[in-house]
């Protein structure tokens, strides 16, 4: 009985992860009137954290490769646990996959807002990495973050459909008695 209850716990779970990818294709950073829901509001701020730490990480490396460091840090923190993940077992892949995911969606927003920055920054007067780093082309923002955004959500929605694809394959499994018999 615990072993379906926590089933279908997961497959809600999963569920829950969709619901945060439909308000992903539908929201705008720079509307400080809508808040994200409590879920990525943490996430978001984690991913913040993580992104600043990649400056710091980033210091002794060039310029160029200090400021894309938040970004990419932010990447590939979540990239690394999917890894790990992976060489533990397939069951425990969805949710670093959904993160990586949301984090390339997190910085596609930063890109799209290089040419207007609108976003709010941590505080004012620093440096907006994306204006930085595209300061040569502003125009190449709106493509690379459509990319990126279209990357981020195919990411996330992929890593949901493989754990309910996993989950519904493992409950198939369970319900599969073994029969020994001794000679």
């Amino acid at each position: 009985m615990t072993s379906q209850l926590l089933r279908w716990l997961k497959l809600l779970g999963y569920f829950y992860l969709v619901y945060l990818l439909f308000f992903l294709l539908s929201f705008d950073p720079t509307n400080h009137t809508v808040s994200p829901p409590f879920t990525l509001f943490v996430l978001d701020t984690i991913n913040l954290f993580i992104h600043e730490a990649g400056h710091f990480f980033f210091g002794l490396f060039p310029r160029r490769l200090y400021i894309l460091g938040g970004s990419l840090f932010q990447c590939v923190i979540p990239l690394s646990l999917l890894i790990v993940s992976w060489m533990r077992s397939s069951l425990q892949i969805p949710l670093p996959g959904f993160w990586l995911g949301e984090n390339i969606v997190n910085v596609s927003f930063y890109v799209r807002d290089a040419p207007v920055m609108k976003l709010r920054l941590i505080a004012r007067g620093v440096i907006h990495d994306w204006n930085w780093l595209l300061s040569d082309n502003l125009d190449a923002a709106e493509p690379l973050a459509d990319i990126l955004f279209g990357v981020g959500l195919l990411l996330s929605l992929s890593f949901v459909v493989w754990g309910m694809v996993v989950l519904f394959k493992r409950n198939d499994r369970s319900g599969v008695e073994v029969v020994r018999t001794e000679v």
